[in-house]
């Protein structure tokens, strides 16, 4: 990567305004119908990390979304697709850069902890730093939204690992590495959700530092709908499972069918060895249709269990084989010392 230099962690330069040196930083900024607010968004990046280019991909927005970020000095591309998610996939396919900030268009994020998020990514060294979100505000994060947040990151936490409190914050500082190994199924605000399963299935090393949230400025609305969008987002959770982590989620079923079978043939086996009769053939064969339906499920979780730990090192292998920093793999290598191998 021509004209940037090598950054080793640890030993982070700073450039004006506190954030990293010589690193390529891409502020990336899905919205729809956000002319309230994209302007401040963009000034307010543009202010924190002078040296970043900023990005604002519009979702077909009808309003003048487009021509207040273009104002403010913002790089303005399309996605015609409906949904974050969708964006989200257009921009990790063409933006390149080292360090991606995924930020909300909607003004509550706070811009000038950008560079201190940056600076924890690249000492950690982490691949996903989320900014997760502490506010006074009562309007800001609103107690239904809290309630969901808080349960949905704990359900990821007992299937995927405990390292997330704010599973749907919409702030994350990502490596190179993340953002070109991560698939990006979705197609709306459950976004956050597959980011962070991706990051937990595959063990990246993330992080996440408080930042200050704030409500929306008057004039702006949210796209959030609290009980539509949290049933999707439980769904991809319940989808991401079953993709996830197969065996578990097979064997669940498996269990609750092995137990209703058991629960109709109980009283039948108890005649049976009473009287010798079976008078209840179709409770008979529906208990023994339900057994084998369990097996069934079972022995499919035990073969989607072994494709999951093959894709799974297959994605590993992608990631790995994706340089979080490619100008790293310019630093020159030591010259060899005395010695057997340095002769």
């Amino acid at each position: 990567m021509s004209g940037v230099s090598r950054v080793e962690p640890g030993a982070v330069p700073a450039r004006r305004g506190g954030a990293p040196a010589e690193v390529e930083i891409a502020v990336v900024v899905p919205c729809y119908n956000e002319e309230a607010t994209i302007g401040s968004v963009v000034r307010d990046f543009r202010a924190a990390l002078p040296e970043a280019a900023v990005y604002v991909y519009d979702n077909g927005s009808t309003d003048q979304t487009v021509a207040r970020a273009m104002e403010a000095g913002a790089v303005v591309r399309r996605e015609n697709l409906r949904g974050k998610g969708n964006v989200v996939r257009r921009i990790f396919a063409d933006v390149d850069a080292d360090v991606y900030i995924l930020v909300d268009g909607d003004d509550t994020y706070e811009a000038a902890a950008a560079p201190k998020l940056i600076r924890l990514l690249l000492e950690g060294p982490y691949d996903m730093v989320t900014g997760s979100r502490v506010s006074e505000e009562r309007e800001a994060y609103r107690h239904g939204h809290r309630f969901g947040n808080a349960m949905l990151s704990r359900i990821v936490a007992a299937i995927f690992g405990d390292r997330v409190t704010d599973l749907l914050s919409g702030y994350r500082i990502l490596t190179r590495r993340f953002v070109k190994s991560f698939p990006a199924f979705s197609a709306g605000f459950e976004i956050e959700t597959e980011l962070t399963v991706h990051a937990l299935d595959l063990r990246m090393p993330i992080e996440e530092a408080p930042t200050a949230y704030k409500s929306r400025p008057e004039g702006s609305a949210s796209k959030l709908n609290t009980f539509a969008d949290g049933f999707r987002i439980l769904f991809t959770i319940l989808i991401l499972v079953k993709e996830e982590r197969p065996l578990p989620f097979f064997s669940s079923i498996f269990l609750v069918l092995a137990l209703s079978s058991l629960g109709l043939a109980a009283p039948i086996v108890v005649e049976f060895m009473e009287t010798g009769l079976v008078p209840r053939f179709p409770t008979a064969i529906l208990s023994t249709g339900i057994m084998l339906l369990g097996f069934l499920s079972l022995g499919c979780g035990l073969i989607l269990d072994t494709v999951t730990r093959v894709r799974r090192e297959m994605r590993r292998m992608h990631y790995l084989g994706t340089p979080a920093f490619p100008h790293r793999l310019q630093t020159p290598r030591p010259a060899p010392g005395p010695g057997p191998l340095g002769r």
